[in-house]
């Protein structure tokens, strides 16, 4: 059995603070591996200033690291489910899965009004596809704003005062102490105030 193990992650909070978590189980349930992490800059990261559905996103946080997984510069990588295109890069396997957060997403907005009390023409920032799709929905007023970066950066710009509100999803947000922030739970169930229906998170 090996005696050291490498890790590839992305660098951003969240990503890293999902590489420590598999560290530290898979250190509890075999002490003697050494195990380090690697960090990878993604085509992801670098490129900020368009919105993901116009670049494309398939592989854009995972194909870079995988490369190293190929070329056997690192054992294994860590990354979040909804990044994972459905097709598996040849000679790779998706061989375990930590257990699920809650797929529930929040709502940051200002003074901690509700989605529903939001002023006409609110701007509402998301990086999502299906998560603007829903807010459209329930509010065609809204003004959708594209958002990039991570957590951290968005909170930035949110604190800037660029946006009336962000819908984001709740494992980052409590994973990275930011619980403190939400000012809404979005259930999974139909919403009957608002009319419409939470789909799978992916």
């Amino acid at each position: 059995m090996k005696k050291k193990l490498i890790i590839g992650t992305r660098s951003s909070p969240l990503a890293l603070w999902q590489a420590e978590f598999t560290k530290t189980e898979l250190s509890r349930h075999f002490p003697e591996l050494e195990i380090t992490l690697k960090l990878v800059k993604t085509t992801g990261d670098v490129l900020l200033d368009s919105p993901l559905s116009k670049i494309g996103d398939m592989g854009l946080f995972t194909k870079d690291i995988e490369k190293h997984l190929i070329t056997k510069e690192i054992d294994l990588a860590v990354h979040s489910l909804k990044d994972v295109p459905t097709a598996t890069p040849e000679g790779l396997l998706i061989t375990s899965f930590t257990e699920r957060e809650d797929t529930r997403d929040v709502i940051i907005s200002r003074n901690g009004v509700k989605l529903k009390d939001l002023p006409q023409g609110a701007k509402v920032a998301t990086s999502s596809l299906r998560r603007m799709s829903q807010l459209l929905s329930m509010r065609p007023d809204f003004e959708i704003c594209d958002i990039r970066g991570n957590l951290n950066t968005r909170f930035q710009k949110f604190d800037e005062g660029k946006f009336d509100a962000m819908m984001l999803a709740y494992a980052g947000v409590y994973r990275l102490n930011f619980s403190d922030r939400i000012s809404e739970i979005l259930p999974h169930e139909v919403n009957a105030s608002c009319g419409w229906t939470r789909g799978t998170r992916y």
